[in-house]
């Protein structure tokens, strides 16, 4: 990660979004109703019972002052009792009575859900759009700042600057080991941030859990005290890194729909979802094990809105905000993958290509040094005229890292110094590319 570049960007905060998550003083700020969070109280109580108020609030991220009122109806319901502060002086603590437990157990058996509180849908759907990636400004300096240590064509960073700069749908293509993958996983760094992300949503009394730390990355520091009324943001948000979701052969049209749990009762956002304000790239493109067709056409009304559709199993219909640098990569055809019309749907297509011979030895000894090889012209020379004019002359980006790495190994296996030499890497070629005339 080029740390100068992401300290640059988040110091940029969006202050719409600041503002729209301010911390709720009132239950009434929460936007959610008494018998939810009351709900959601006794679920918590049940599984870690004899809690303070202030473990509550830290468990439930409402503060302290919002969680009260509701501890006392529980109260004048038998269902919660207070006991009193222990040796440590940690303050009452409240249990679940029997009628209280029973009261847990149901709403467990309706919504399994038991984590932070959830923000209301339509604030969600608010603060994406303060948060879109279509806000974000990305100029020259940045996309060369970005790249500055990178092997990469001119021509080709003038096409991925204006793309990211629009916020709209990419289609990258070009062959297998052109650097399409390392170079789009950078691009995420390019957008303003960071941004909130709620645990969870809640669209009519059914939560849908969201925060995924597989792809939420908190920014540095941003722990905060939940009980505190008076500094920080609602603590049912987690300020992070801009998301960055990428999947490839291993997708399927199912994982872009709610996944419902059916031992935990719980649902889970598919991975758009996840990928709302960040970056959702779908590699090899064409490699998935359904239908390319039936993979592109799920895109295409989201793209065109700005809004996807969902569904619960008891058959509610809603829609969820679509807001992401969305971005397809395909070593294959992309004419054999989608019709023009769909092409045309798509912001940008841009093509990575193989090497010149210069910036492809440029790379070669960049990654020399990286790797701690010493390097030696004349072998790079026996490489470039003799060993790959038998492969098409195809410089792809990934051969030096590849080819290098064999080298490292031949040269440990034989207890050599780390250097190249001709038989180091005719060793390591034999070995990388596939010899049909050695086979039979």
């Amino acid at each position: 990660m080029d740390a100068e570049l992401m300290i640059t960007r988040d110091r940029e905060l969006y202050p719409p979004a600041t503002a729209s998550v301010a911390r709720p003083h009132s239950l009434e700020e929460t936007g959610l109703d008494h018998f939810f969070v009351a709900d959601l109280l006794l679920k918590h109580l049940n599984l870690a019972s004899n809690q303070t108020l202030h473990h509550l609030a830290r468990q439930l991220a409402l503060p302290g002052a919002v969680l009260e009122p509701v501890v006392n109806v529980l109260r004048q319901e038998a269902k919660v009792e207070s006991r009193s502060a222990d040796l440590s002086g940690s303050g009452v603590r409240y249990a679940l009575t029997d009628r209280g437990r029973a009261a847990a157990l149901d709403a467990m058996a309706r919504d399994g859900y038991c984590g932070p509180a959830p923000v209301l849908l339509a604030d969600y759907e608010g603060l994406v759009r303060r948060q879109s990636v279509s806000k974000c400004v990305v100029t020259e300096e940045h996309i060369h700042r970005l790249f500055r240590d990178t092997v990469i064509d001119e021509g080709l960073l003038a096409q991925l600057g204006p793309a990211v700069h629009s916020g709209r749908a990419m289609f990258i293509y070009g062959p297998a080991g052109s650097g399409k993958s390392y170079i789009t996983r950078q691009l995420v760094k390019l957008l303003d941030g960071p941004v909130y992300v709620p645990y969870a949503i809640l669209v009519g009394g059914t939560v849908i859990s969201l925060f995924d730390p597989e792809f939420h990355h908190p920014v540095h520091g941003e722990a905060q005290d939940p009980v505190d009324l008076t500094h920080g943001h609602d603590p049912r948000y987690v300020l992070c890194h801009r998301p960055e979701v990428t999947t490839g052969g291993e997708l399927t049209l199912d994982m872009l729909d709610l996944k419902f749990d059916e031992q935990r009762k719980q649902y889970q956002a598919p991975l758009q979802l996840k990928a709302s304000n960040g970056m959702l790239l779908i590699d090899d493109l064409g490699r998935q094990r359904m239908s390319h067709v039936d993979l592109l056409n799920r895109w295409i009304v989201p793209m065109e809105e700005k809004r996807d559709f969902l569904n619960l199993r008891a058959g509610q219909h809603f829609a969820v905000p679509f807001d992401m640098l969305l971005i397809f990569s395909t070593n294959l055809n992309p004419l054999e993958l989608a019709d023009e019309a769909f092409l045309r749907r798509i912001g940008h297509k841009v093509g990575f290509k193989t090497l010149a011979p210069e910036p492809f030895l440029r790379l070669w000894r960049q990654v020399c040094q990286t790797m701690g090889i010493e390097d030696d012209p004349e072998v790079a020379r026996y490489m470039m005229t003799e060993l790959y004019p038998t492969q098409g002359n195809l410089l792809l980006p990934c051969h030096p890292r590849d080819l290098l790495g064999l080298v490292s190994d031949y040269c440990r296996y034989r207890g050599l110094p780390a250097r190249l030499s001709t038989e180091s890497i005719r060793w390591a070629w034999q070995n990388y590319f596939v010899q049909l005339d050695n086979v039979g």
